[in-house]
Parts: C-alpha cells; sequence; structure tokens
C-alpha cells in the first residue's frame, strides 16, 4: 500500500508543480527574459507536418479565386455579371457593402454617393441569382459587460439592397486577435453559431452547401463547435525580379492549390468557359493585383515555411474560406484527442515514469541523474516524433503539450520530492512519535515522586 501511495503521491507533485508554474506565468513576470518563448509561443508541433511534410496536393478545380482589389462597388457588379454570364454554380463575395458602424450619412459613408455604383452592384447580385454574400457576428456591449465571450447575439449585413436577392454565410474566423490590425493565427474556424434562436452559417460552410449539401450535412453532423481547418495549399506567386534576380516571395510550400483569376483578367475575360461553369467561384481581396505583398485581410496559417517567429502572415482571408470548402467537400477533417484522454494519457506516462526513478533511484543512485534525463529526452523526442507522424498519416491533431510536459519535469521534480518532501514527512512523524525533552523530564519526575 505505501509502495502505491508514494508513487501516486510523487505523481500528483508533478502536476501540482505544473499548475503552480502555469499560475506564476500568468503574470508574464519573465517575458522580457524569455525572447525563445516567445517566438514559440504560437508553434503548434502539427505545423511542421502540414508546411513541410505532406505530399503537394492536386488543383481543386472545383472551386475559383477571382481577385476583386480595390475595386469600386461598380467594378465588382461588373464583375460578378461577366462571371454569371459563365454559369458558376454559386458566387461567393467575400466583401461588405454598407455604413460600418450604421453612419448612414455622406460623410462617414462616402459610398452612399456613388449611387450608380451601388444599383448596378444590386442589380448584378439580383440578375445572377446565385450569390452568397458575407456576414459579420456582433456582440453588443452587454455581451462584453456580462463576459460572455463566446456568445454572439447579433449579426451584421450588407445593405438591404444588395442582401434582398443574395443569402450570406459570416466571415469571422477563429484567432486571437485582439483588433483588426493584430497579428492573426487561424487554425479553426466555427461551422455553426446560434444567434437569437437562429442557426446561423460559416461563410464557407453555405459555399460548400450549394455544391454538395449531403456532405456538407455529414460535416455538420459531427457537431463540433470548432473545427479545425486541414489546410492543404495556398495561392501565391513565386518569385519577384529585383534587378534581373528572381527572388523567391512565397511564404507557403503549396502555392497552387485553387485557380486564380485576377482583376484584369476578369474584364479582359482571360479565362476559359469550364474554368467557371459548375464551379464555386469566391470573389475577394488577394492583393491590388495578384502577386502583391499587401497584409490587408491576411493571416498567419499552420502552413506558413516559418513555423515559430514568424515574420509575414501568408494567406488571404478569401483563401482560407477556399480551404475550408474544399475540406468539407473532400470530408478531409481534422479529429482531435478528446481533453480527458490526454489528461489520462498524460497521468499514466508521468507514473509509470515516477516509478522508473523509484526503482532507478534505489538501485543505481549513482547513475540517476545520467539516466533520468536521457530518458525524458528521448520520450520527449519519441512523443513529438508520435505527433507528427499521426497528424501526417491520418490527419489526427494528437495534442500531446500536457503529456510532454509532464515527461520534461517528472525527472527534476522527483529529485525535489524524493529529497525534500519525504525528508519533510519523516521528520515530521518523528517528532510526532517522539517525546519532546520538556515532556520527558515531565514525566520522570513523576515516576520519582
Amino acid at each position: 500500500m505505501k509502495f502505491w501511495l508514494n508513487r501516486l503521491l510523487a505523481t500528483g507533485f508533478v502536476f501540482f508543480f505544473m499548475w503552480a508554474l502555469d499560475k506564476i506565468t500568468e503574470f508574464n513576470m519573465f517575458n522580457a527574459f524569455d525572447p525563445i518563448g516567445q517566438a514559440l509561443e504560437d508553434f503548434e508541433l502539427t505545423d511542421y507536418a502540414i508546411s513541410h511534410l505532406r505530399e503537394a496536393p492536386d488543383v481543386d478545380e472545383r472551386i475559383v479565386l477571382v481577385n476583386i482589389g480595390n475595386l469600386s462597388r461598380a467594378g465588382i457588379a461588373e464583375q460578378i455579371r461577366i462571371i454569371s454570364q459563365y454559369n458558376p454554380l454559386v458566387i461567393g463575395v467575400d466583401g461588405f457593402f454598407n455604413c460600418e458602424g450604421g453612419l448612414r450619412d455622406s460623410i462617414n459613408c462616402p459610398q452612399l454617393n456613388d449611387t450608380m455604383g451601388n444599383l448596378l452592384l444590386a442589380n448584378a447580385i439580383q440578375e445572377a441569382g446565385n450569390v452568397v454574400l458575407v456576414s459579420k457576428l456582433l456582440q453588443t456591449t452587454k455581451t462584453f459587460r456580462e463576459g460572455l465571450v463566446d456568445v454572439y447575439d447579433s449579426i451584421e449585413y450588407s445593405d438591404e439592397l444588395f442582401q434582398t436577392f443574395a443569402d450570406h454565410g459570416f466571415a469571422n474566423l477563429a484567432t486571437d486577435a485582439r483588433y483588426q490590425d493584430d497579428v492573426k493565427i487561424c487554425r479553426s474556424f466555427v461551422p455553426t453559431m446560434e444567434v437569437n434562436g437562429k442557426t446561423e452559417l460559416a461563410f464557407g460552410v453555405k459555399l460548400a452547401m450549394a455544391y454538395d449539401s449531403a456532405r456538407t450535412e455529414e460535416f455538420l453532423a459531427r457537431e463540433k463547435e470548432e473545427e479545425v481547418i486541414n489546410f492543404r495549399g495556398n495561392v501565391e506567386a513565386h518569385t519577384l525580379k529585383l534587378r534581373n534576380v528572381a527572388t523567391d516571395i512565397s511564404t507557403t510550400e503549396f502555392t497552387n492549390r485553387f485557380t486564380v483569376i485576377d482583376v484584369q483578367q476578369v474584364f479582359n475575360q482571360e479565362f476559359t468557359p469550364s474554368a467557371i461553369e459548375g464551379k464555386i467561384v469566391i470573389m475577394g481581396y488577394l492583393g491590388d493585383y495578384f502577386g502583391d505583398p499587401s497584409w490587408n485581410d491576411k493571416f498567419f496559417t499552420p502552413l506558413n515555411k516559418k513555423v515559430a517567429g514568424r515574420a509575414n502572415p501568408d494567406m488571404f482571408g478569401v483563401v482560407i474560406h477556399a480551404n475550408i470548402v474544399s475540406m468539407i467537400l473532400d470530408g478531409d477533417f481534422v479529429d482531435e484527442l478528446e481533453d480527458w484522454k490526454e489528461y489520462i494519457i498524460a497521468f499514466i506516462l508521468c507514473f509509470l515514469n515516477v516509478t522508473l526513478f523509484f526503482y532507478i533511484n534505489d538501485r543505481f543512485p549513482v547513475w540517476f541523474d545520467s539516466v533520468s534525463l536521457s530518458l525524458q529526452i528521448l520520450e520527449i523526442v519519441l512523443l513529438m516524433g508520435l505527433t507528427i507522424w499521426v497528424f501526417t498519416a491520418w490527419s489526427f491533431k494528437l495534442d500531446l503539450t500536457l503529456t510532454i510536459g509532464t515527461v520534461a519535469l517528472s525527472g527534476p521534480v522527483f529529485e525535489f520530492y524524493d529529497n525534500v518532501m519525504i525528508s519533510l514527512v519523516q521528520i515530521w512523524r518523528k517528532r510526532r512519535l517522539t517525546k519532546r525533552i520538556p515532556e520527558v523530564l515531565t514525566s520522570q519526575k513523576e515516576e520519582v515522586s
């Protein structure tokens, strides 16, 4: 009984130490001295598998991306008119056409002055008849005050002039950005959201539903609040010539996942009808021109060549939506290890490590430090390799961060427990079971009298 109790207490002490360390680091006391930690803060092991180890995917011919650049509403209307002539299955427009903040006056919303452009865009949407516009999930001041971070109680649409003849899907992506110009790292998205008792679908889910409702319903049947995006590729220009020297400007390895039609290529109709007919066309910002290194509406994703200490964002928002659609239609989902399973794995491996350390310390105390450290390093390397291999082979996100943490701390924490805690317990027990000197003298006097 004492054998198992001692090992369970040592295992619990490892987890207590991790909890205490986590609480201490919440105060950000050591950030100034931890540049490596800050660089790796947003790194996940699966990022390396996504960005480097997978085979280059084929072009997804079901999806076509159209760059709207900085076109006016009249220009976008003309693009929709030209594209709709070639019978696309659905046209998604990743752009808002409203007055931001609801301030409908010509000073705060100069778009209202473009009467002709607004009418042309509304007419183009109506004539196409298969347009999906983006909407935006919002939180009112009330929800912020109540601290309901994940609860959205309202939704913002494009102006009724455009929305009347179009469907919609919310374009919100899951990031940790606190404001629009903050660094945005996107790994996942929310497929559905309840807003005032109505189920709203994400923009990518809405487009996939238009193409293959059965496959999309299978995806929604997973009923996950948040889905990891199984990124398969990007669209980027490969090189830029500076002084006749070609420089690689791509930020990802897989740069030709989707067909792209640039702004002027649409107007000049420099594409074949088969490139559009029956396809999902997603219109959105891809720079002022294709290959423009603009950071506007651009995100960091796991496809980034630099998996840690990233410098340049790698993917425009419209391409993220395309990856979502492609993932749904392929049924190529990412499954994750449930939290309770992760805790069990971490506890079991930590308990086995502690039991092994007790054995080594009893039998080979001289070799304990070198053997325990070697075992820890070997385990960590194997766990990291297992995480990457499992994701590469089966798109299963085996998050063993907690397990790796317990393995890394089990050695030094065990030594502290064995040398300090056990000694303190033994001293306490000895003092508790042994009479103090005054008590002994008192008892002797009583016997003499």
